[in-house]
């Protein structure tokens, strides 16, 4: 089991999170999920460690059916408060979801995968309860100095010292290890989170600086390809007509030598 937030935890991160900085960043964040998934309004999308709701919310604003899960009651209050009865929430692990096979078009990780107790197979449940894309939102560990700053403020709750951090490589790396060959794509954002707000939102804005990958924030998606398995059947045959063999008789064509034949075969050879 990964770390479970809990009531205290809960509240201090609502509060963080709806801190006006905060917010900012956040919107930035989700629109990076935006542009990355490229959900189809009407789609049903699995929110994996949906925590309080702040992406959740976002996927709800986008047309999509969504589902959250978390193993922590008090975020799932705290989920409950921001959505209301909008969304199907459920309590439970990203390492065992309770769900069937290709149940959702898409399943999204944000900020969530860094607690979760084992990562890869909490990839491997995403993939095999997704048909169609998976996107991962993570902390980069690679991020820049001035990001790296902006970080630590976001870091100081006590919750986010128990965070295991990913780079864009690892993350990719890992995603491939898991589902194979897949198409993968990402951007980051958080670039320059100090900067003035027009210069960020201009800068931040720009596709070639979100292919930079140092920025604070990492976006990821994957988008999954059918595999199949085949194994060879057995048939059963059954010839229409049957060779009759009388007993004791040799094949037709075989050279047996009979008693009193004087060396000549069954043919008169």
């Amino acid at each position: 089991m990964g770390y479970v937030f809990d009531f205290n935890d809960a509240r201090a991160y609502v509060q963080w999170l709806d801190q006006p900085r905060h917010q900012w960043a956040a919107a930035l964040e989700c629109g990076l999920i935006a542009g990355l998934l490229q959900p189809a309004e009407g789609e049903t999308v699995l929110d994996i460690g949906c925590g309080a709701g702040g992406g959740t919310k976002a996927l709800l604003d986008m047309g999509l059916n969504v589902t959250g899960i978390d193993p922590s009651p008090y975020m799932l209050d705290r989920c409950l408060e921001r959505v209301g009865h909008h969304v199907d929430l459920y309590r439970g692990f990203a390492e065992d979801l309770p769900f069937d096979d290709n149940a959702f078009n898409h399943a999204v990780f944000y900020l969530s995968l860094e607690f979760v107790e084992d990562p890869r197979k909490a990839i491997e449940e995403a993939c095999r309860v997704a048909k169609d894309r998976v996107f991962f939102g993570f902390l980069n560990r690679f991020a820049l100095k001035g990001a790296q700053r902006w970080r630590t403020g976001f870091c100081s709750m006590e919750v986010f010292r128990q965070a295991r951090l990913f780079s864009v490589w690892e993350m990719k790396s890992l995603v491939r290890s898991l589902a194979g060959p897949v198409p993968v794509t990402w951007r980051t954002v958080c670039q320059m989170p100090h900067a003035p707000a027009k210069v960020a939102r201009s800068i931040e804005g720009s596709d070639l600086v979100q292919r930079c990958p140092f920025g604070s924030f990492a976006g990821m998606v994957t988008t999954l390809l059918p595999r199949f398995r085949t194994r060879p059947l057995a048939m059963r045959y059954r010839p229409e007509k049957a060779l009759a063999v009388m007993p004791n008789s040799a094949p037709v064509g075989s050279s047996v030598m009979g008693p009193g034949s004087g060396g000549r075969d069954m043919q008169g050879r």
